[in-house]
């Protein structure tokens, strides 16, 4: 009985590490991913509600994007949405990657001792899905942070927040609790997709790789490999999610 409460507390434990350390890897990332994410947003939201003839081009890629920002708004506007994004990306991350390990360590995605793609694909979509509604709130201050825009390169509906408790205030005031679930079903969908896509690749690719001798002898060096396949096939497959998400946060 001992040994049952020992191994019962080690796995809580466990679980609610992977919890924090998902989410801190996430936040981490988040402060140097920031700027690009400001571009991206802004190249989504060109042409929103517009016909293709009327769309504006203020932003021709990500190089140029980082220019006319930091000309327009300065270069600190380049960190624009900065804290609701880490809060974002704690939340969204210590969720869904809390989850899915949970469910590695549970063998829950494995079948005779090796990965079972349907079973990883599932528990990968289930836990985007949960990590998409408890970061909902945060994605709709952070996108509509992001989007705001001196009026010479500014793209689509913009909404004047002084920062991110401004932000919530003004949301619940003129549109309800329901205003910080704008979009909840695009970006479940997109978190659902993009994590059974990241997830189960990663975890395909991470056993590819040892079946195969490559990096056998470094942990870090086999997760950066895997990582960095799983996150090509990821961005090829959330991206059209992805801009539907962002033009729905900036909805009132």
């Amino acid at each position: 009985m001992k040994f049952y409460i020992l191994d019962s507390s080690e796995a809580l434990l466990q679980s609610a590490m992977d919890f924090i350390i998902g989410g801190l890897a996430g936040a981490g990332a988040t402060i140097f991913t920031n700027p690009m994410d400001v571009v991206k947003t802004r190249l989504q939201l060109q042409g929103e509600l517009r016909s293709r003839k009327e769309q504006p081009r203020q932003y021709r890629g990500l190089f140029h994007g980082l220019y006319v920002i930091a000309k327009a708004d300065g270069v600190l506007a380049l960190q624009k949405g900065l804290t609701p994004a880490v809060v974002f990306g704690f939340c969204m991350n210590s969720v869904r990657l809390g989850t899915y390990h949970a469910a590695e360590v549970q063998g829950w995605t494995q079948s005779t001792g090796s990965v079972n793609v349907q079973k990883a694909a599932f528990w990968a979509g289930a836990s985007g899905f949960m990590s998409g509604l408890v970061a909902n709130p945060m994605s709709v201050v952070k996108t509509r942070l992001q989007a705001a825009a001196h009026p010479s390169v500014a793209v689509g509906q913009q909404h004047m927040y002084t920062g991110t408790i401004d932000a919530l205030m003004k949301i619940y005031k003129t549109e309800g609790f329901r205003g910080f679930f704008a979009g909840v079903h695009a970006s479940c969908l997109r978190l659902a997709i993009g994590s059974s896509a990241q997830l189960t690749t990663f975890s395909i690719a991470k056993e590819t790789l040892l079946s195969h001798g490559i990096s056998t002898n470094s942990r870090l060096r086999l997760a950066f490999l895997a990582s960095a396949l799983s996150g090509a096939v990821v961005s090829a497959v959330i991206c059209p999610f992805d801009v539907v998400t962002v033009r729905l946060y900036n909805q009132d």
